[in-house]
């Protein structure tokens, strides 16, 4: 019966990768790893310039699985409150209260997008890290629960002043870190300047056929892939060879270009991090119809679902990105594969 739904999942999940490539060129690998999240329950950050279609990608999965999809902007006045609930002067000349961002969709709020979430201040993270966790808020004398929800996050990359860096404790809240760049492909890059259908976004996400995925019925499913996709004692110990290697580089052999590798790293992977990577693996595993998970399952989110989990001493951290690219591709290489 796990087989038969399983493969019956499959040919939906593949389809709603199909729809959203349909709208969102050039971001077949992104697309992919979103899935991956999506069918592994976890929250992502999003890494990438301004206007690389962020925004369009979230809209068209959550058009594709359901749900509500609410979305806050980051600034330096955002209170914590603001996520909750908005106060205005009605018509009467009365204060009126209405739901915010977190609230208005209720328990079928499914994709939720905190653009430029370091522009909050640290209460505000405070406040979405334990939403996130625990997927429940006390708000207007009554409990409300988000079991549907993940949430994804950008970061302004860019610009330094009035910026809340997410420490790395919060980081590891999240499953994924995916890099949304601007597609290489010369064609690719003329149809997003000249075909007008990428210019009106509304229209662009009614393509997306509604509803392929039941998002009230993912975190059950979720259950299935993980109980039944499985690991076999070889693939546990790469793993945990792999997850020494990230708090002890150097002791195989790993060398980054101009860096001080004894100076390097402060902290490696978390144990919640290790678990949230085998939990993509075993999905990525189910995606290319294997029913146990390889080498290659793990090397597809490896870097995704560690790099912005690991600690650097600051003076190497304006080089996270390229530093933890090199590291982590130099511990793929380094530790033998069963």
């Amino acid at each position: 019966m796990h087989d038969q739904q399983l493969a019956d999942w499959r040919v939906h999940a593949l389809k709603l990768e199909s729809e959203v490539n349909k709208v969102v060129v050039g971001q077949e690998s992104p697309v992919r790893l979103i899935t991956t999240a999506v069918f592994a329950r976890g929250h992502v950050l999003l890494e990438g310039d301004v206007g690389v279609g962020k925004t369009t990608l979230l809209r068209a999965f959550t058009r594709g699985i359901g749900g509500g999809y609410q979305r806050i902007e980051g600034t330096i006045d955002l209170m914590p409150n603001d996520l909750v609930y908005h106060t205005y002067l009605g018509e009467d000349g009365k204060p009126h209260v209405s739901p915010g961002p977190l609230l208005m969709s209720g328990q079928d709020l499914s994709i939720f997008f905190f653009n430029e979430i370091n522009r909050a201040r640290p209460q505000v993270h405070s406040l979405m890290l334990r939403v996130m966790a625990e997927r429940t808020l006390t708000a207007f004398n009554k409990e409300h629960y988000f079991p549907h929800m993940l949430v994804f996050a950008d970061r302004n990359q860019v610009e330094r002043e009035e910026t809340f860096d997410i420490p790395s404790a919060a980081r590891d809240r999240f499953m994924m870190e995916i890099p949304i760049l601007v597609p290489p492909a010369h064609d690719i890059m003329e149809s997003l300047i000249f075909d007008t259908r990428f210019h009106d976004v509304d229209q662009l996400i009614s393509n997306v056929e509604a509803d392929v995925l039941k998002f009230d019925q993912l975190n059950s499913f979720a259950k299935v892939i993980q109980e039944n996709i499985s690991a076999s004692p070889a693939l546990r110990k790469y793993a945990l060879n792999l997850w020494l290697a990230t708090k002890d580089p150097l002791a195989y052999g790993i060398k980054v270009s101009n860096v001080d590798m004894k100076r390097l790293v402060l902290s490696g992977a978390s144990p919640r991090g290790m678990g949230m990577l085998l939990r993509a693996a075993r999905v990525n595993a189910w995606l290319n119809e294997r029913d146990a998970v390889v080498p290659e399952d793990i090397h597809a989110v490896f870097h995704e679902t560690i790099a912005h989990r690991l600690v650097f001493s600051p003076v190497y951290e304006m080089r996270r990105t390229e530093i933890a690219r090199e590291m982590l591709s130099g511990i793929i290489n380094a530790v033998s594969a069963p």
